[in-house]
């Protein structure tokens, strides 16, 4: 499925069902996927891509993308066959994070924050990847 390129972009993403468009001119990561907003990678697959946190709440804390544009989990999920197989993506993409990050074994977070009062700031679904110090229990 081709993208459309976050620099220069007219404001119009390519969509799809109701629910997923490729790209979305005024998001940060859609900008960050299309390689037009600096970010330090992690790994990067054709439909994913795994980058560090500039705000990091751990020693390590990574987010995971998708490469194309769902506003946040339940819209990935709602997607249907568009985004089929793309969730469990991007929880494999956590996993092999943790595991170079060298965090596999002390135990880990992966977190999908879903709307505001849960804490989504960018509205572009991504999973929180954190690890590297004990972790307190109710979150927030």
């Amino acid at each position: 499925m081709a993208r459309a390129r976050a620099g220069g972009r007219s404001g119009i993403g390519r969509c799809c069902p109701a629910t997923m468009i490729v790209c979305v001119p005024q998001c940060l990561f859609c900008g960050i996927a299309a390689g037009d907003i600096p970010a330090t990678k992690v790994a990067d697959g054709e439909r994913t891509l795994a980058f560090r946190d500039i705000s990091p709440q751990a020693p390590v804390h990574v987010l995971v993308i998708p490469r194309d544009h769902y506003p946040n989990v339940a819209a990935l999920v709602a997607a249907g066959d568009a985004g089929k197989g793309l969730l469990d993506e991007l929880i494999a993409v956590a996993h092999k994070v943790a595991a170079a990050e060298g965090i596999e074994g002390s135990g880990y977070r992966v977190v999908f924050n879903t709307g505001p009062n849960a804490g989504q700031s960018v509205e572009h679904v991504h999973a929180h990847v954190l690890g590297g110090r004990p972790m307190t229990w109710p979150p927030g």
